[in-house]
């Protein structure tokens, strides 16, 4: 499979967290054709994990999917900023919790076929609560099992979420 070349790059519509663009392609046999672009800046996303093995996630109404979805807080990188601090930050700012301690697990594209972005997930351990969030969303704390059941029952469907926990659950979430 030979790489598309890229002949023409034009840019539709430039928002506050993602830019879409229509770049026309060149493939084998002077074959063209035109590629929709959503780019976007990235994310962090954090598993984050208490003294009893419980994870940390949030409540929270998605219009894309006109429902709520439960999920691991989670945040786009701003200019400049690592996907650590990206996580440490959006961890505070959605649940009032810092870690002590990050661990990367995994760096994915959740739609690779439109979509630029990427997401990194890090597991979040010695939780401290250092601030109180206004009631935006709703967090808890759900025992590993639950969420696993809820996986595989299809609840939960939000992509972070499930291949973050289950690296978690892959590569252990009590140490």
């Amino acid at each position: 499979m030979s790489e598309e070349k890229t002949i023409e790059r034009k840019q539709i519509y430039n928002g506050r967290v993602v830019q879409l663009r229509v770049d026309t392609v060149s493939l084998p046999g002077g074959i063209t054709k035109k590629r929709e672009v959503v780019v976007h800046p990235g994310a962090a996303a954090i598993v984050a994990l208490n003294e009893n093995g419980e994870v940390l996630l949030v409540e929270q109404y998605r219009k894309a999917v006109e429902s709520k979805t439960l999920e691991i807080p989670a945040g786009t990188l701003e200019a400049g900023e690592s996907p650590e601090e990206c996580a440490s930050r959006e961890l505070i700012e959605e649940t009032g919790f810092q870690a002590s301690k990050l661990d990367k697990l995994v760096a994915f594209y959740p739609s690779p076929g439109f979509s630029s972005e990427v997401i990194h997930v890090f597991k979040a351990s010695g939780l401290t609560k250092v601030s109180d969030v206004e009631a935006e969303l709703a967090i808890r704390f759900v025992r590993l099992d639950e969420i696993l059941e809820r996986i595989r029952k299809c609840e939960i469907k939000d992509g972070k979420t499930v291949i973050g926990v289950l690296m978690a659950v892959a590569f252990g979430t009590t140490d």
